[in-house]
């Protein structure tokens, strides 16, 4: 570690092993570079960015295909603070739908489309095939559940 980052460590009393330290550049750069390869592939067989997808997936999963704005800020995996540009975008696409909340007239809901379904259906195999090939290929099944139990934790 450069001495910048040893000296604000120890001034924390906190020291990532240098094992630890490889795992976090490892983790940030495959995350990194599988996200800009699979929204690569994504947009150009498709046309739909992944940040597009990931909202119309978090829709499709929800009780009604809909969420309010606030629990869809919550999910999605890109960044948040360009999401009520993001739903502009999607709704001017006919992808989404905003809906008043009738319970709370300050909230509101996105739901998935018709259309939004259609087009999350034709983008899906484009997507889960990348996700084989750039990142499940390279685990057995019982290192992918190791993996997932490890990174479970720290989501948790």
């Amino acid at each position: 570690m450069c001495n910048y980052l040893v000296y604000h460590h120890r001034m924390a009393n906190s020291i990532p092993s240098a094992a630890t330290m490889r795992a976090w550049r490892a983790f940030l750069e495959a995350h990194s570079r599988l996200t800009t390869r699979l929204g690569d592939e994504l947009e150009a067989e498709t046309g739909l960015p992944l940040s597009w997808y990931d909202v119309l997936v978090h829709l499709a999963e929800a009780t009604g295909n809909r969420l309010r704005m606030t629990d869809l800020a919550g999910a999605v995996l890109l960044s948040k603070s360009g999401l009520t540009r993001l739903v502009d975008r999607l709704c001017a696409a006919g992808l989404v739908a905003r809906c008043p909340d009738p319970d709370d007239r300050r909230g509101t809901f996105v739901e998935l489309t018709e259309a939004g379904r259609n087009r999350l259906r034709a983008a899906s195999p484009v997507h889960l095939r990348g996700i084989e090939e750039h990142f499940g290929r390279h685990f057995t099944g019982p290192e992918a559940t190791a993996l997932a139990t490890l990174l479970g934790r720290i989501q948790r």
